[in-house]
């Protein structure tokens, strides 16, 4: 029996990273063991544009996208690749993104489960919620085009 390491989270995706579009192929085609339908409360979804930032909002905001399980023997490169891809640098408020673990409900059966998220570092943040362009439906595969 494998016991799954408790800081390998599975990964909240909810933009290019998701089935169908551009990075999903490129990062985590063979790498992951699940992909299935999840949904973030209390966030926001901007479009970048060309890519997603979430923003959380307390209130009944949601954004959809997938919970992703990676393979074990993969799951420490893969973080490394999308912290890369992400720009997310810890401990650095321009970074354009944060990685948090936050509760994404599965929505098979509306399990809470802890994941990574990349949501829009403090500065991003700040300049959409100013002017930032609102995905109505918090879902970046029904955005319009």
């Amino acid at each position: 029996m494998t016991t799954r390491n408790p800081h390998h989270l599975p990964f909240f995706v909810y933009g290019t990273l998701r089935p169908g579009e551009t990075n999903h192929d490129a990062f985590l085609r063979g790498r992951t063991r699940t992909e299935e339908p999840g949904r973030l409360d209390g966030a926001l979804l901007y479009d970048g544009p060309g890519y997603p930032y979430v923003v959380e909002e307390p209130g009944p905001a949601a954004v959809r996208g997938e919970l992703v399980t990676a393979r074990p023997e993969s799951y420490d490169r893969l973080l490394l690749e999308l912290d890369e891809l992400e720009e997310c640098v810890p401990e650095d408020p321009a970074s354009l993104y944060v990685r948090v673990a936050r509760d994404v409900v599965r929505l098979r059966d509306g399990a809470a489960v802890r994941a990574w998220v990349y949501v829009a570092g403090p500065v991003v943040t700040a300049r959409l919620r100013a002017r930032g362009a609102l995905i109505v439906g918090g879902d970046w595969l029904n955005r319009v085009r």
